[in-house]
């Protein structure tokens, strides 16, 4: 008997990566040996957990996992969509001011460096389109309406899968945390349904073999051990989430205040060809969890999700953000060895049935 365990993504910099950044900006290029040490630190630290597939932790991922790939462009602005976080600080995304929309840098740059130093399975995450959708401002840009927008970030969303595929990539993980933040804002469902349907434009130009390898990761946001929109019950969001085209799924649950709730969703609505990845560490909760309570947490998911098509994984990374120093490295690497070893507990719990 085997379950798959995959990590999320970020893990939190060093210390001295962060101050230096602070002071010199992300994009100063002395800085390349701090982010050379840090992914080298990462990759060698992920690979001792046990973890079988392992990521580079997004050390090189600034300013953050929503707008990495767009940080720096000279037709955005500061003032963009906002996100409040429960603990009452807010994060600020920028906002488009002109067209054309293009990338500054895609994700597969990341693999190149973390392929220097593993020969390990490699994850890498990925923005999803949706979430760059909120971009565009509530007024049209003049001579750049939103249609032309639109079909400029599904181009630039396509082309960065595809590097992943190339480049080796065990999965390309898309990011939609702002699935459960739209039924926040827009309790009406529209809003969710919108970012389903241009998450689902990008993913049907891809082959069934290649949304084998790709997955979409939710979960109620987490930064400096806060939420955005945990208060939203998963009713209002998982059974929409499986209509994306994807043959993997990544859901926070770890941190849930109901889980047996949302398993019986997940039972409901989930598809026989999609594996579900569940939270069984939550990055957010200073308490490290033992080996022990991920096993208990995995049998309790296979209760209602076959053991065929059942995984594990972190709730969410656990930096998202990169200033965000709320889980120390050291505590963020103890929590993916204990649900890498509980992980193989549930295995081999299940297999001895």
């Amino acid at each position: 008997m085997h379950i798959p365990t995959e990590p999320i993504g970020s893990i939190p910099r060093p210390p001295q990566l962060i101050e230096a950044v602070e002071q010199s900006g992300s994009d100063d290029p002395t800085l390349d040996p701090l982010y050379e040490a840090a992914v080298r630190d990462t990759v060698e630290r992920f690979e001792a957990t046990g973890s079988p597939v392992i990521t580079d932790g997004e050390q090189r991922k600034y300013h953050n996992f929503w707008t990495y790939c767009v940080h720096g462009l000279p037709n955005t602005a500061p003032d963009g969509f906002k996100i409040p976080f429960a603990a009452g600080h807010t994060r600020r995304m920028p906002v488009l001011t002109s067209g054309p929309f293009r990338y500054k840098r895609y994700a597969d740059s990341y693999l190149d460096v973390a392929m220097r130093y593993t020969k390990m399975p490699l994850k890498q995450a990925v923005i999803s389109p949706s979430a760059l959708s909120l971009m565009y401002p509530a007024s049209p840009i003049p001579g750049y309406p939103r249609d032309q927008f639109i079909d400029d970030l599904l181009r630039e969303h396509e082309t960065e899968v595809r590097r992943c595929l190339e480049k080796g990539a065990h999965k390309v993980q898309i990011d939609f945390t702002e699935g459960r933040l739209a039924m926040k804002i827009d309790p009406s469902g529209h809003l969710l349904n919108s970012f389903i349907d241009l998450n689902n434009l990008a993913l049907s130009r891809f082959s069934d073999e290649d949304r084998a390898r790709i997955g979409v990761h939710t979960c109620p946001g987490g930064d400096r051990d806060s939420t955005h929109s945990a208060d939203v019950d998963y009713a209002e969001l998982l059974p929409s989430l499986f209509e994306l085209k994807v043959g993997n799924f990544y859901i926070a649950l770890a941190g849930e205040k109901d889980r047996v709730h949302a398993l019986q969703i997940i039972r409901e609505y989930m598809k026989p060809d999609q594996r579900i990845f569940v939270g069984v560490v939550a990055p957010i909760d200073p308490h490290v969890e033992s080996p022990q309570e991920v096993r208990d947490r995995t049998l309790e998911a296979a209760e209602y999700i076959p053991a065929k098509q059942l995984g594990t994984t972190d709730d969410c990374g656990f930096s998202p953000f990169c200033d965000d120093t709320s889980t120390t490295r050291d505590a963020a690497f103890a929590k993916i060895r204990a649900r890498v070893l509980g992980t193989r507990l549930a295995a081999e719990a299940i297999a001895g049935r």
